[in-house]
């Protein structure tokens, strides 16, 4: 009897929590919306006042974010009229709300003409417009909140449908309405000349997150803030195992957090191999947990440093690019994380599942290149983003023809056209070429071609890559790269410059193909 009083008392006070979410939702929608309509009389009435007016608030204000309907017609009326060149008036916008038949819904020619009897100048407009635009987005916060109030007590609708359009909506207002303002040159010199002092007192070159490989470091400066990265490379080639290596070299050598959106592997496989190249234990031995005594120590003795790093992996199937963004701002909010990878480009989704839409697969990858640089040039964080190539570089023959070049960038030239730096992962010892051309073992080595580099130059970085540990490492210091290797003998198209044989360490380097390329060859 006891459990009979005690549940109904519970159902008692679930049912009356329920009715005051109600009621506060019911009351929240009978409070009048944010709005200025006193502030949008003085701006309509100071663009039809002073001609230049106009250009101070164009991008600030669209029709929609006019509270009242008839204010929204006149504005659209100026914005028609300026659209056409024409001069913007009393007399203009009058006649052009006259044809549009509209001018007697807004109130007649009468309340066109008390529009600017409120105002005595327009000193004020671009502040009173920011008013406008900010109530506008109080107005969609409210709006989309209030959808979401409602769609979430329908016991009917998917919630992870929910969270995605919830997303979508937020992300819309933020990239339609909270755009940056265009920057003097002052601002801007002054912003560079403090970046200059802070880059002076460093010693070794570094300008942006180490990838903690020697000769690729002195040839990029680091992964820059807001590059996005494309690595490509054929299966098998290993290029998960370079962007952990690079994750695990920020994140243990130099103390930058790091984020790994995994849509591959799990987490535990991926830290699987992170333990492998860390303790030095072959991942084999590890992933079959057949470990002897001594290795169990070694491998308790040397994660130490991975344990306390500040790397993160996300291992989210079929991420769509709303909620990367999503977890990307959370992440910058709450660790300031300096690096982002991405494996790989090609598992991503530009919608929700299941609302792939129009288009084809082609367009939607173009969709994702421009969001990922989206994100790195907001986040103000280099990213980097795995992909795969088209077979094209199985079928081409000659020893040099397997290396990969930019057209073999597969499902879309935007990827290319996006990106600030292409890499290209080539392991000949894959394809069965045990020596160079010089009679060098290839046993083991791994070159990094940086095929583009907006900011910079372009060449070959040898590493060693150790297949038992998964992972890549600086190549041994008497090893040197083959002087006489042309990038255009293995398709790539790129001009050697009289500067290309030079050797610099391990690593072949030529002048940014920027420099010579023509204007239809240029990414941008």
């Amino acid at each position: 009897m006891m459990t009979d009083n005690g549940t109904q008392g519970q159902d008692k006070a679930n049912f009356s929590a329920r009715k005051n979410r109600l009621s506060n939702t019911m009351n929240m929608a009978g409070r009048i919306p944010p709005q200025a309509v006193d502030l949008e009389e003085a701006i309509l009435g100071a663009l039809m006042l002073e001609k230049d007016a106009l250009s101070t608030v164009i991008d600030i204000l669209k029709p929609e974010v006019f509270y009242h309907e008839g204010h929204k017609k006149i504005f659209e009326a100026i914005q028609g009229l300026f659209q056409k060149s024409k001069p913007v008036d009393i007399l203009t916008v009058t006649s052009e709300l006259r044809s549009l038949g509209q001018l007697e819904m807004i109130g007649g020619a009468y309340y066109i003409t008390n529009l600017t009897n409120r105002v005595a100048s327009a000193a004020n407009i671009e502040f009173h417009a920011r008013i406008i635009s900010q109530k506008y987005i109080q107005r969609e916060l409210i709006r989309i909140s209030s959808e979401i109030i409602q769609n979430a007590y329908e016991d009917t609708t998917d919630i992870f449908d929910l969270l995605d359009h919830a997303e979508k909506n937020l992300f819309d207002i933020a990239q339609n309405n909270l755009r940056r303002d265009t920057q003097k040159m002052d601002e801007i010199i002054k912003q560079s000349l403090a970046t200059l002092e802070e880059l002076r007192s460093k010693s070794d070159g570094l300008t942006g997150v180490p990838s903690g490989f020697t000769d690729l470091d002195r040839i990029t400066g680091g992964w820059q803030a807001s590059d996005l990265v494309i690595i490509a490379a054929r299966p098998a080639m290993g290029k998960t195992a370079f962007v952990l290596t690079c994750a695990r070299n920020a994140a243990v050598q130099f103390k930058r957090p790091a984020v790994v959106f995994s849509l591959e592997m799990s987490s535990v496989q991926l830290v699987n191999r992170l333990i492998s190249g860390e303790a030095e234990i072959e991942q084999e031995k590890i992933r079959k947990g057949n470990l002897q005594e001594w290795e169990w120590q070694q491998l308790h003795s040397k994660i130490g440093g991975l344990t306390e790093a500040p790397l993160m992996i996300d291992d989210t199937p079929a991420l769509n690019i709303f909620e990367f963004r999503a977890k990307c701002r959370r992440l910058k909010a709450q660790y300031d994380i300096q690096l982002i990878i991405i494996d790989y480009l090609q598992l991503m989704h530009g919608k929700g599942e299941g609302q792939s839409g129009g288009g084809n697969r082609e367009q939607e990858i173009g969709s994702i290149s421009r969001a990922l640089k989206s994100v790195a040039k907001e986040l103000n964080v280099p990213v980097l983003a795995l992909s795969q190539l088209s077979r094209a570089v199985e079928s081409r023959p000659g020893v040099n023809g397997k290396r990969p070049m930019l057209s073999d960038l597969r499902e879309s030239g935007s990827i290319e056209q996006d990106a600030d730096m292409v890499l290209f992962l080539y392991r000949p010892e894959y394809y069965g070429i045990t020596e160079d051309e010089q009679g060098r073992s290839q046993a083991g080595v791994g070159e990094v071609i940086i095929a583009k580099h907006r900011n910079g130059e372009t060449g070959i970085v040898p590493l060693r890559f150790i297949g038992k540990y998964v992972k890549f490492a600086d190549l041994e210091e008497d090893f040197s790269a083959p002087s006489s290797f042309s990038i255009e003998s293995s398709g790539a198209g790129m001009q050697p410059s009289q500067d290309f044989d030079r050797p610099l360490g391990n690593v072949i380097i030529k002048p940014s193909r920027m420099d010579d390329m023509h204007d239809e060859d240029a990414p941008f």
